[in-house]
């Protein structure tokens, strides 16, 4: 299975460093596809790569720099770059047997979902791809949904501001919702790898763990003892003040906007935000998180 040759998209991004070392680590030769006036600096410490310049809206220079691929894995910003249908027409025309899109994400397959702005790209990539891989019967691919990352949400204070212990508390803070490790995201991406006929042409779903909101906060309060400051808020108003603010257009804060939908999506029951029912942890080698492991993440970011 090492011998088995993978693109990478995106390997510079938040997600694509942990699984471009998870797959150098695996021993998997690894082509790096950068696009012209990249970022390619910061993959300095992996000298066993291959890097390739590519136009990510040319199916042409795609295709030739996958040519002997086996796996395609894009964790290319899709609202940076736009569709990945011309990474999915290139891997077609070279012979790559698996894509894995960009979702990593939300519960695309919940209509309300699909319905979010910040989904919305990601439904048709999937469309797109069931369609690439009807009319061409090699060409297979897996979707991963993995709720929010557990460790940048709480890094970067979007689950809950840990420095200063303080928070938004959706829907009241007691709503179950999935989360992932980016290096349990990583260890999932290995394991379609490893279970191509298992994964093919489906969503799979993993968690590291499922909390709420306040969960995580009665763990910071035994750690330190400090008190949070707590706000709450519905998260259909969320929904509705980002769709206000991508109204604005150029205008509006559009990532503020792509946010609030991620909030939507990942901490409202109705949206699907809770894996636990129908989880491919096991079949892909992506361990829980218990509650001491937990406790301890949460220790690391106060």
């Amino acid at each position: 299975m090492p011998s088995t040759q993978i693109a990478l998209a995106g390997a510079t991004g938040n997600l694509g460093i942990p699984i471009l070392k998870a797959l150098l680590d695996a021993g998997f030769p690894v082509t790096v596809l950068s696009r012209n006036g990249g970022n390619a600096a910061v993959l300095t410490p992996y000298p066993k790569i291959v890097i390739k310049k590519v136009n990510f809206d040319s199916v042409e220079s795609l295709t030739s720099a996958l040519h002997g691929v086996d796996v395609v894995i894009s964790c290319v910003a899709t609202l940076a770059i736009g569709s990945q249908n011309p990474l999915i027409d290139a891997s077609v025309a070279a012979g790559v047997r698996r894509f894995i899109p960009a979702e990593f994400g939300m519960d695309s397959a919940n209509e309300l979902c699909a319905q979010l702005p910040v989904c919305a790209p990601k439904v048709d990539t999937q469309k797109y791809l069931q369609e690439m891989s009807k009319s061409n019967p090699n060409f297979t691919y897996t979707a991963i949904a993995n709720g929010l990352f557990l460790d940048w949400g709480l890094k970067n204070n979007f689950i809950l501001n840990m420095a200063e212990h303080s928070a938004i508390l959706y829907n009241g803070g007691n709503v179950p919702f999935s989360t992932t490790n980016l290096t349990n995201v990583a260890t999932a991406v290995l394991g379609v790898i490893r279970h191509q006929p298992q994964t093919a042409n489906r969503i799979v779903y993993i968690h590291s763990a499922l909390v709420t909101q306040n969960e995580l906060i009665q763990y910071a309060k035994e750690i330190d003892g400090k008190d949070w400051k707590t706000d709450i808020q519905d998260t259909e108003d969320t929904r509705k003040g980002s769709l206000v603010e991508l109204a604005k257009g150029p205008q509006g804060d559009i990532d503020a906007a792509m946010l609030g939908f991620c909030v939507c999506g990942s901490l409202t029951t109705e949206y699907g935000c809770d894996f636990s029912s129908h989880l491919d942890n096991i079949l892909l080698g992506v361990k829980k998180l218990n509650k001491a492991e937990l406790r301890a993440l949460v220790a690391s970011y106060l």
